[in-house]
């Protein structure tokens, strides 16, 4: 009786290639024309495979969507390439691709005067395409990006494995389009900053230095915003939030913003974390003079400071605010109210601002892909990659906050020319800008380099170009800050 022996060839790895579209474009600016190349689409995302030291050829991981946009005739070592997303996690870059950075824009109105359905693009002459090349990235289940057959998504959903693809497709477009000369920013929005923070030092430990960093409505350090059992310091992180938006909401008739505000920083400084800390030790004249001052500053009555027990938790003072009016207030961006579902509701249903701003980007970008880039990709375009942010993966900081201030610590110290631009809207409930600030100042830097960091502030919320006197100051505020990070200003 013989033995069969069973052999097989190897499964082939599926083809996959760059899917990308060339189209070319005028922008018409206050300097002149711009004349630009655009290409949309998506491209590979590769992995090394190594076998006993050998380099064996390149493994396709995913197709990630890409658009990037390069001035036509621009001396590649001269011109500055800024690298954006947005965050999440799970998040297209839909937002500052369409809201503040790119050469094209949203038209949709603003608190009181929003247009109906389907919307409108306009020509954005205040791009930073007049100061920088863009590329736009759409991670891994965002936008139409996806793994290739044989992958599992959920390796990419996570803080690591989410900066380390990032770093590769970054790496990967300088390679294919010769940038490694030129200067190279990151540009980050909400959970993009804690992206980009650490990215960051990722990409400098590889040999990739950055001159700058474009950190809009930042969150380094989770701990200073999450309302968890045992950590008090969210609750003083968002008074000045609750402050200003009680100020735009009409409770403090009579007063100057930055006024209310500035009062609201100094007892959250200093008051309010000491009144927190004294738990049952508060004595009894402490507590009122406490329950007076945070009704006071947030606009919300001194009985419900009392029941919540002086911890006004922010998607319960959304539904506070404007309860008697049956409104609820934004969290994204606490100027837009929404109708309650429930005038008892303990918390918000659906966040009004939410509401307001996602149907314009969703639509535009899926026109403006199609009939302007000629991207004719059939398949669903997530704005919000499907549980993404559900199963996002934090192991790394088990039983701890996310935290990424040690890493832009360390890239700001491996390279002292590395500039920070930091963007705060006074009405962002979701990266307050307080909390942002204290990030911000326990970075673990040298004086010397406390001047490579610059604050803007907006009368806005997270995505503050919504409100179109901001948009225009954060594109000016955003494009002196590349010229001089870049040394072309």
């Amino acid at each position: 009786m013989s033995e069969k022996t069973e052999t097989s060839e190897p499964t082939p790895e599926p083809s996959v290639e760059d899917e990308l579209v060339t189209t070319s474009h005028t922008l018409t600016t206050s300097a002149g024309p711009l004349h630009y190349t655009a290409k949309a689409g998506r491209v590979v995302l590769y992995e090394d495979k190594v076998d006993d030291g050998v380099w064996q050829g390149r493994k396709a991981r995913a197709q990630v969507g890409v658009t990037a946009y390069t001035l036509d005739d621009a001396d590649p070592a001269e011109r500055p390439v800024t690298f954006a997303f947005n965050g999440g996690p799970g998040s297209a870059s839909v937002w500052l691709h369409l809201g503040v950075l790119g050469p094209r824009r949203v038209v949709m109105g603003d608190v009181g005067d929003l247009l109906p359905p389907p919307y409108a693009l306009a020509d954005n002459p205040e791009s930073l395409l007049t100061v920088s090349d863009l590329v736009f990235i759409d991670p891994v289940s965002t936008g139409h990006s996806r793994v290739v057959e044989g992958q599992k998504a959920a390796d990419f959903h996570g803080f690591t494995g989410d900066i380390e693809s990032v770093g590769e497709v970054i790496r990967q477009w300088v390679t294919a389009e010769g940038r490694w000369m030129s200067p190279k920013l990151l540009a980050g929005e909400s959970y993009g900053t804690t992206r980009a923070a650490a990215l960051a030092q990722h990409l400098q430990s590889s040999g990739m230095y950055l001159n700058g960093l474009m950190l809009i409505s930042a969150v380094l350090n989770f701990g200073t915003n999450r309302f968890q059992p045992g950590n008090d310091d969210a609750y003083a992180m968002f008074l000045p939030f609750y402050a200003a938006t009680a100020h735009y909401h009409g409770k403090h008739p009579g007063r100057e913003l930055d006024e209310v505000i500035a009062e609201a920083e100094a007892y959250a400084a200093r008051d309010y974390p000491y009144v927190l800390s004294r738990g049952s030790r508060l004595t009894a004249a402490e507590r009122t003079a406490a329950v007076t001052s945070i009704a006071r500053l947030a606009g919300v009555s001194e009985e419900y400071v009392d029941r919540a027990n002086l911890r006004l938790e922010h998607l319960r003072y959304f539904t506070e605010l404007r309860r008697d009016e049956g409104l609820t207030v934004g969290r994204l961006d606490s100027r837009f109210t929404g109708p309650a579902a429930s005038g008892i509701a303990e918390r918000m249903d659906a966040d009004p601002s939410m509401d307001v701003i996602l149907g314009p980007y969703a639509t535009a970008y899926q026109h403006y892909m199609r009939a302007e880039l000629e991207v004719k990709d059939p398949s669903p375009f997530h704005v919000f990659g499907p549980n993404v942010i559900g199963e996002w993966s934090y192991k790394e900081f088990e039983n701890a906050p996310v935290y990424v201030l040690d890493r832009l610590s360390r890239a700001m110290r491996q390279n002292p020319h590395l500039q920070v631009h930091a963007a705060f809207g006074y009405f962002d409930g979701a990266t307050p800008f307080t909390s942002a600030e204290e990030d911000l100042a326990h970075l673990d830097i040298p004086e010397s380099l406390q001047a490579n960091i610059e604050r803007k502030y907006y009368e806005a919320g997270h995505m503050m170009y919504v409100h179109e006197p901001s948009r225009v100051a954060q594109c000016a505020d955003l494009a002196d800050f590349v010229r001089r990070a870049t040394g072309r200003g």
